[in-house]
Formats: C-alpha cells, structure tokens, sequence
C-alpha cells in the first residue's frame, strides 16, 4: 500500500512520483502490457495507490475544476478494463481506488494538506500525462483533456443519444433513489419512494418524457451510511442508472455525493437540509428542492421569539447527533445572533442517531436553573414522539418544534397512538405546503395518490417525493430526446420561475441549486390534524 503524504511532504514531493504513474497509465491505456503476462493488474493496483490520494485530495478542494480530475478518473476507469481479465479483478481495483481516493480526501478534510497541495500534485500528474516520458519515448502520449486554465470553461463533449448514455435507452429513462427499508426510518423511505412513483407514473401514462418511460430503481441502505456506498454501487453498476433522486438522509448523503461526484451523475433532490449537499458555488451534479434545516431552524426560533414571545434563554435544542443535528442547530446559532443573542448560550441535548434513547437528553434538561419553554427538535420520528412522552410531564406547557425530517404524518400518528393531550400544539415547519390544502400541485398529487396506490393517504413525505420528481420530468422534458447528463444539468441551471402550482415559484442557477426557500408553518390540533401557522 502507498502511504499517503503528509502536507508539507507532499507539496515537494518529487515529479518523479507523477512520471511513474504517467508510465503506468499510458502503458496500460494503450493496450502494452508493462509487467508479465498477468500482472498488469499488480501494476494497476500499484497506480491506484498512487493516482488515488491525488483524486481524493482534489475532489476535496472545491477549486479545482471537476473536469480536470474527471478526466484522470476516466483514465484510470480505462486502466481497470484493459487490466482486469475478470470481473472479481474489475471489483478489486474499483474498490482499491475508492478506498485511496477517500485516503487522499481526508487529507484535505483533516488539515494535513491544503487545497494549494492538492492542485499541485495533479498538475504534475497532468503534466506528467500529457507529456512522453523521458524513459519510456516510445510509449504513446496519453492527452487528458484541456490545460488547467481552460479546464473550467471548455463544455465536456456531449454523448451520444441513446444506447451510449448511461440508463438511457430509445424506451427507457432508468433512476436510482438509496433509501431506507428497513431500521427505525423505513416509513419515510417508503413514503418518499411513493412519491417519486406517484409522479413517474403519472407521466408515463401520458406518454412518458419525449417518448421514454421513467423507471425508478431502490436500494436499502437502512439509513446507515456503512451500508449506503454498496447501495450506490450497486444501483450504479448493476442497474446501471442514469442517476440518483431524492436519495434519503444526511450522513448517507456524505457517503453518497463523493461516489456520485466522481462519476459526474446527477444527485436530485435528496430528502436533507444537510450542508454536506449546498456547497457555494453548489456542487455540479448535486441539486436540492427542499430548504436547508437551518433555514428552518432559524424559522422556527423566529417564530418562538417574535409571535410566541419567548426569550432566546427559554428555547433549548434536542438533535440527533450527527450532521443532520449540526446543520439544523447551525440555524438556531444563526437565529440567536440575529435577534442579539449569543449562540454560546444554546443548551443542546443529544441522542445516538438511529435510536430513541432520550433518556439523557431529558436528564440534562432537568439541570438546567433556566426553565426550558420550547424545544427546537432535529429528530426523526419515533425519537421525536419518544422525547415529547417524557418531556412533557417534566416541562409542563412547553412547546415542542419540529423540522420537517420529523416526517410530519408519521409524528402525528405516533403521538396519536399516545393520546391526544401528546399531538396538540407540537409544531412541525414544514419544506411543501400542507397536504390538506387545495393548491393545485397539492390535488394533482392526491389524484395520482388516489389512481397509483390507492389507500395511501396523503403525507407530507410523500408529497415532497412527488414535487422533487415534478421538478426532475420536467428538466427531461425541456433536455430534448438526445441528453445526456451534462446538458441536462446545463438545462437545470436555465430553468427559472418553474410554477408547479405550490403557490411559491421555483428555480435554478449556476449558483444556485436549491429550488425552494419557502417554508411553511403547521401544527397539531387535539385529533391530529395539522392546521396552518403563521411562522412571520
């Protein structure tokens, strides 16, 4: 295995480095076996080890154009098949790279290298490419695409139509979504699921998009990211998808737009408000519909201070710990200081992310000299309704908020089955308008309910999955028949003033991908029913 340099190391690491790798991959790009017959594979997973680390340091660095490290990706990926005689050698050394690419990543991410570093070592190595080596002059120059220069700017050459792009036939527009099926959050991705299909169906049944059926294809990662990379994998490799919509959660989403990114497929609308998916400038294949948490957050403490004339002392925070608690607790912190409050002062209360274990969170909360008189919740749903059980014997009158990962429907069903004294005035801000309202949008989505799961009945999750699949069709549609991922994303980034009937418009740009700002308000009555609030 090649150890992985560290920073100072290896922002004067010898070209020689680089010209050993260039060698190993012009050889084996052109066919010439570079060792015995039957180690090229050795010598690949040699170049693994070596161009690796210098992919993973770079696709750290938001900087570095995508192209350019693309098109060493593309090389190796070439490097692999004229390797690799079997398909177990093809899985070994795809592995292998993932495994140093992430290496090379956590340079970057743990400060051992600097974005500086990172450029450095793969202009060598494109140097080192793009020139014939010294040593080996009668080897073919091996070009990897435009100077770094132009890299940002020059379009990557478009595909041709289909039978070449990836999960696209002249019938079919084949889509993955990785979700949970199992573990403590399996409703959400069930109900997330029957979304999409509610809106796939629907458009198939009037003649698809420019003539292609949409399919849609699942994995079960069961909210574990440990299990989320197979799941990508296996949607990417075996079921060869075009791309990736409304995939669920925020620490699966960390593993899964790193494996997306590198292969330049598109990653639509995830169900989080997770920072890990808004980068600025925004990721090129990654889109979001829904709003941030912490722009929910902040709402919601807002909304406490400003109509429920709390002070910002009397709100604490309860959050899954993990980056779907940082990203919402980040909106309170930025809500505390825009109402001249220190966001050093925030009591934040934990539990382990995939359990209902809020028994410590509670504990805590019953130290605190400050009675507590609303709770910011950055829960999923059975932890949620378990902390609101216990918390409101302890904290009498206090006022539960939830964002809209709670799973809105499923939070009110679960409180239900407590009573009714449990579901009323808990507080759910919510990322689409409310399912018993009459928008447009709102009765499309209940009449394809209605003809393509009867019995399912309407649901805040569900609905998003719905309008996240809305948005998508309708970026195919104005792609034209002969797409690819590059032109469709070109599309997403000229598409203003979509109005789906939400009662809000919609829209992308180069800097902005994220559809939606707006944030609607709701509460529980007495028989589990929301009912709208004015959140401002």
């Amino acid at each position: 295995m090649i150890d992985v340099l560290p920073q100072k190391a290896a922002a004067r690491r010898p070209l020689a480095h680089a010209r050993v790798a260039a060698i190993l991959l012009a050889s084996l790009v052109a066919g010439e076996a570079v060792a015995a017959p039957g180690e090229n594979v050795s010598v690949a997973r040699q170049l693994g080890g070596r161009v690796g680390p210098i992919i993973g340091a770079a696709l750290a660095c938001r900087d570095i154009a995508r192209p350019r490290i693309q098109a060493i990706i593309e090389k190796f990926q070439l490097v692999i098949r004229e390797a690799a005689s079997s398909e177990a050698d093809r899985d070994e050394l795809t592995r292998l790279l993932d495994r140093y690419v992430a290496e090379g990543r956590s340079l970057v991410t743990s400060g051992r290298m600097d974005c500086g570093g990172a450029d450095r070592q793969l202009a060598d190595l494109e140097r080192s490419i793009a020139a014939p080596p010294p040593a080996r002059a009668n080897l073919p120059a091996v070009s990897i695409g435009p100077a770094t220069a132009q890299a940002a700017t020059v379009p990557a050459q478009l595909l041709p139509p289909a039978g070449n792009v990836r999960g696209v036939t002249q019938s079919e527009i084949k889509l993955g979504m990785v979700i949970p099926y199992s573990g403590p959050v399996k409703e959400s991705g069930r109900l997330l699921k029957i979304g999409v299909e509610a809106a796939f169906n629907r458009a198939n049944e009037a003649g698809g998009v420019n003539g292609r059926m949409l399919k849609l294809v699942t994995a079960d990662d069961g909210y574990d990211p440990a299990r989320t990379l197979d799941a990508m994998k296996l949607l990417y490799e075996k079921e060869q998808v075009f791309g990736y919509i409304s995939n669920f959660g925020s620490a699966t989403a960390a593993v899964a737009i790193p494996y997306a990114l590198e292969r330049r497929t598109l990653f639509f609308a995830p169900y989080t408000g997770a920072n890990v998916v808004r980068h600025d400038p925004p990721d090129r294949y990654v889109f979001n519909y829904r709003p941030s948490y912490a722009e929910e957050t902040d709402a919601l403490v807002h909304y406490l201070v400003k109509m429920r004339r709390l002070h910002p002392r009397q709100i604490v925070v309860f959050a899954q710990n993990d980056a779907f608690g940082d990203a919402g607790f980040a909106g309170v912190a930025k809500a505390f200081r825009t109402l001249g409050a220190s966001d050093n002062s925030i009591v934040r209360v934990n539990y382990p992310r995939n359990t209902v274990e809020v028994d410590d969170a509670i504990n805590q909360l019953k130290l605190l000299k400050i009675p507590v008189k609303a709770v910011v919740m950055l829960a999923t749903t059975r932890a949620a309704a378990k902390f609101i059980e216990k918390a409101q014997g302890v904290f009498p009158g206090v006022i539960f908020a939830n964002i809209s990962a709670v799973a809105g429907s499923a939070l009110a069903s679960e409180l239900m089955l407590l009573g009714p004294r449990y579901a009323e005035g808990v507080i759910v801000s919510q990322t689409v308008p409310g399912v018993s309202g009459y928008s447009s949008l709102v009765l499309e989505y209940k009449n394809a309910l209605a003809k393509y799961a009867p019995g399912e009945p309407a649901d805040y999750t569900s609905l998003e999955g719905y309008i996240a699949a809305s948005i998508l069709i309708e970026g195919l549609k104005r792609a034209g028949p002969n797409f690819d991922t590059e032109q469709l994303v070109e599309t997403l980034e000229n598409m203003r003033n979509i109005d789906l009937g939400l009662g809000t418009q919609l829209g992308f740009g180069r800097a902005e991908h994220q559809a939606s700002h707006k944030i609607w308000g709701t509460a529980l009555d007495d028989s589990g029913i929301y009912q709208p609030v004015e959140l401002e």
